[in-house]
């Protein structure tokens, strides 16, 4: 594996592992959700203007497309977040894998390999072991809905990311914050004031979670294909409902557990797969 590669994965293992601290905080904050987005994404886009500066203003069509997709994925998780169980919103939103594996090869030309084909049939193996208990006593099913629609629209946003020129990311990424912002004005307007340790949240889940996570995955995103950026981000469903029950006392419950237990081991083993046997039997 070269240095390229390696520092590809590991960046993104690390965005994941901001992402996954997004159900808590979402959970610990007491106001709704559209005030929470407005100023989780106010705080993101400060930080891509101080990472990006000027570079913000490279955009073309697929980042204006791109950003369509980020706006209503940053919508439904919160929403979908405050509704049902964390693990509910983040395992729902993570069927994109599957369909990014699906779409990716008409969009981008790339090769439908077996072991991804398998991977994703593991990883949604896990998930149904996981809602075992959650579909039959559903916390609220307006709240799976939601977070079942952001699987669809987070295979959007990495797809036109992908297809995408690196240097055009972060203008899609800041428009979507924008984006955000607008629409949640009013609710942020309405809203009392936070107080200094909701603000410290929010500026946790702005500048940190959302923000920095963003700029690492983009990163890793210019040397992994899209499929594995994907799957390698599946840490954050894994690690999202752990740091819930942690710091919320919010359970997902046995099978979950369970299902978790069997992603990890799909990613684990197909990383295996990629990086060992394919070249040791078929090297490059």
């Amino acid at each position: 594996m070269n240095s390229s590669r390696k520092m590809a994965i590991l960046v993104t293992v690390l965005a994941a592992i901001l992402w996954s601290s997004g159900g808590l905080f979402v959970k610990l904050l007491q106001q709704n959700a559209w005030t929470i987005l407005f100023y989780r994404s106010f705080y993101a886009a400060l930080l891509f203007v101080f990472v990006y500066g000027k570079g913000l203003l490279k955009f073309n069509k697929l980042s204006i497309i791109s950003s369509l997709f980020y706006a209503p994925l940053l919508i439904t998780f919160v929403t979908s977040t405050k509704l049902t169980t964390a693990a509910n919103a983040i395992f729902l939103q993570y069927t994109a894998p599957a369909l990014v594996l699906l779409l990716e090869p008409y969009f981008i030309r790339t090769k439908l390999k077996k072991i991804n084909i398998f991977t994703v049939i593991i990883c949604f193996l896990g998930m149904c072991l996981f809602f075992v208990e959650q579909f039959t006593k559903p916390d609220n099913w307006y709240g799976i809905w939601i977070a079942l629609s952001g699987g669809f629209i987070m295979t959007g946003m990495i797809i036109t990311q992908k297809m995408n020129k690196p240097e055009f990311l972060p203008g899609g990424i800041f428009i979507g914050n924008l984006i955000v912002c607008v629409i949640t004005l009013p609710w942020m307007i309405e809203s009392s004031w936070p107080t200094p340790t909701e603000n410290y949240y929010l500026m946790i889940l702005g500048f940190g979670q959302l923000g920095l996570g963003f700029v690492l995955f983009l990163i890793g995103q210019k040397h992994l294909p899209a499929i594995e950026s994907s799957l390698i981000s599946m840490l954050e469903p894994i690690l999202n409902p752990v740091w819930v029950v942690i710091g919320y006392g919010e359970s997902p419950g046995f099978w979950a557990v369970i299902g978790g237990s069997v992603i990890i081991a799909g990613l684990i083993f197909r990383l295996y797969w990629i990086e060992v046997r394919e070249k040791l039997y078929y090297p490059r």
